[in-house]
């Protein structure tokens, strides 16, 4: 392990060395690898900080979470279901074919309609697109849907060239063609994406950077040794116990920011064969490998106490946070008592699966200690990140520690993961009362209308079902080589690349 380390240093070192000298060329550390890059099919947090140079979108957001058009020049509402997107004109894609309203009909259909599309549960609302004319769309939905802005500011309002993704079918992911500041330039699996400035970019004047390389680094001090010896620019997630060090490095410079996401544990109670275990059959069980937890000492150890503990998927900054809803405290006392009146066999056997870098084997590690006190036999299985999640749509774990980098409307921290037609419902989860409070909630545009919703909700998936067990709401911590200008930070924790220049 120390001898992969030290290659994985020098190897990026060396890579820097051969850069010239004053280049624009930005070195950005990742804490995985990313999964396809499809904007349709893929679903991993470092994927998106990728496809922020790539793959513009309709709209984004900014530092303030305030939604703002990006390829759209404007939008209207017409009535509660109808809405109007205008285009930027001149827009191109990588490939020099113009970004005009069959674009978008075609990738917001592709994403819809697409075998296996993450998408679909996002936009599932649309009813049709129409193409007005060659700057104009009109999409009509089903029925009113208060998040359906907020989705395109994501995968699911990226652009794709219809000539391209046509022609590659499937495998468009291997080399995209979208409309962002960068063209997709190479990958090597497990060791860097490079990206090119694309010099057709409607808003080429503020990209100050020719090059991008990504580099996913799972072991958070590799990440951290590498910045400090000027192999890389910016790592997007410091460890938090790292802060220190970057704090007394005049050279370094860091932000953090409050994230809208969650980590947390999702339990398989209905996908395969594993989820026919006393834990995904016994919600009383769930409720107890909760209970074990110890949230406060859990973040001390792994976050240096720097994240928020909690018990629910929306952050407290979120109108939509129920605060009647808060962190339980450890009671071993119940949680042994919930076991034995479960009556399955002690100790209760359950693989846990962690992606695997030190920080999350570090997080199992204290989750199985404080578990086998209350009667459970934790068995840790590490995976590479990518294959984890392709393990977890496959249905092939019992319990998964995994993380989701958040949204600014709710309905992006819960519908997908437990709505029963969720498209990251990897567990299966299914109670009809639950779809249709989530499906209340997206019609609903009256916000004190939609929080009560929500807590109705929340009451019962973490109340009563249990299908997901909430630990922390992240906090982003980036730092960068102090050289690096134009940073701004953002809670949805993507590096936006337009305004960095390195000095």
């Amino acid at each position: 392990m120390i001898r992969r380390t030290l290659l994985a240093a020098c190897a990026a070192i060396a890579s820097f060395t051969m850069t010239p000298a004053g280049a624009q060329h930005l070195r950005i550390g990742l804490a995985e690898d990313p999964d396809i890059l499809d904007p349709t099919l893929a679903r991993t947090f470092v994927g998106r900080i990728v496809f922020a140079s790539l793959c513009d979108k309709l709209f984004d957001i900014d530092a303030k979470l305030t939604i703002v058009p990006q390829l759209a020049a404007g939008h209207e509402w017409t009535d509660a279901k109808t809405l109007m997107i205008r285009l930027r004109p001149g827009v191109k894609f990588h490939d020099g074919e113009p970004l005009d309203a069959e674009a978008v009909k075609f990738s917001l259909e592709r994403h819809l309609t697409m075998q296996g599309s993450f998408r679909r549960s996002e936009i599932n609302s649309m009813d049709r697109i129409e193409v007005v004319d060659p700057l104009t769309v009109r999409i009509v939905l089903k029925e009113p849907f208060a998040p359906f802005i907020a989705q395109l500011t994501d995968r699911a309002g990226m652009i794709l060239s219809p000539k391209a993704a046509q022609a590659a079918g499937a495998q468009f992911g291997n080399r995209p063609v979208c409309a962002g500041p960068f063209r997709f330039a190479e990958r090597v699996a497990q060791d860097r994406i490079v990206v090119e400035k694309f010099d057709g970019y409607w808003d080429a004047a503020n990209i100050h950077l020719s090059r991008i390389t990504y580099q996913p680094i799972p072991d958070a001090t590799v990440r951290l040794a590498n910045l400090q010896a000027g192999a890389l620019d910016l790592i997007e997630r410091a460890d938090s116990n790292d802060l220190p060090a970057v704090q007394r490095n005049r050279a370094l410079r860091h932000t953090t920011v409050a994230s809208l996401g969650y980590q947390g544990i999702t339990f398989n109670v209905g996908h395969g064969p594993q989820a026919n275990t006393p834990l995904g059959r016994d919600a009383r069980l769930r409720e107890a490998f909760d209970l074990s937890i110890d949230r406060a000492a859990l973040n001390q150890v792994v976050n240096n106490g720097l994240f928020t503990i909690t018990a629910q998927a929306v952050p407290p900054a979120s109108p939509f946070h129920v605060p009647a809803i808060a962190a339980p405290a450890r009671n071993l006392e119940r949680a042994r008592a919930l076991v034995r009146e479960a009556g399955a066999a002690q100790p209760v056997a359950v693989v846990l699966t962690v992606p695997n870098s030190p920080v999350n084997r570090q997080a199992g590690e204290v989750i199985q200690a404080m578990a086998r006190e209350a009667g459970f036999d934790v068995r840790l299985n590490a995976m590479e990140f990518a294959s984890s999640l392709q393990a977890a749509a496959r249905g092939e774990f019992e319990a998964y520690y995994i993380g989701w980098s958040g949204r600014t409307d709710a309905d992006g921290n819960l519908f997908s993961f437990v709505h029963s037609r969720g498209g990251q419902n990897d567990g299966r989860y299914a109670n009809p009362e639950a779809d249709r409070l989530l499906e209340a909630a997206r019609v609903e545009n009256d916000v004190e209308k939609r929080r009560s919703i929500y807590e109705q909700l929340n009451r019962i998936i973490l109340l009563q079902d249990r299908p997901r067990l909430y630990l922390w709401h992240q906090a982003w911590i980036v730092a960068h080589t102090a050289r690096l200008s134009g940073w701004v930070p953002n809670p949805d924790g993507l590096v936006r690349v337009q305004g960095l220049r390195l000095n």
